[in-house]
């Protein structure tokens, strides 16, 4: 999974901020914003695939195409710590998809997925952090 760069050092500022407070309101924010890269990866490695018998291997530089579901089902967002949102890939298989081997391509669905999201994890917690302010 694709780190975010200048967490640690957006994590500090928030907390010369604020506080506990702000550091539960922005946590929660990064947990929304964790759980949209979750379901824009599942619904990547979903839309269109079909299991069984008919089942048809995404092409390279495509993300998966789910078969047994393995994959799409293994994602899951935790909170780690204040301030700390994982959004994780469980799967077995999951790397090897995202990045290839020596023997296949990589199908990427993570990195595509923060890519894709990536205003709108800023969009919320921005308004996180500005909702206390206002408040404060």
């Amino acid at each position: 999974m694709p780190k975010i760069r200048g967490a640690k050092e957006a994590a500090a500022r928030i907390r010369a901020l604020g506080g506990t407070d702000m550091e539960r309101v922005v946590t929660k924010a990064l947990y929304a914003a964790g759980s949209l890269i979750e379901t824009d990866m599942a619904h990547s490695i979903t839309e269109g695939s079909v299991s069984g018998k008919n089942h048809v291997p995404s092409l390279p530089g495509e993300p998966p195409n789910a078969d047994t579901h393995v994959l799409d089902r293994s994602i899951e967002t935790v909170v780690v710590d204040l301030l700390q949102v994982e959004v994780s890939v469980n799967a077995p298989y999951a790397a090897e998809l995202e990045y290839g081997t020596s023997k296949m391509a990589p199908r990427p669905y993570a990195a595509p997925a923060v890519a894709r999201n990536r205003k709108k994890v800023v969009g919320l917690v921005e308004r996180a952090a500005q909702s206390l302010t206002r408040k404060g």
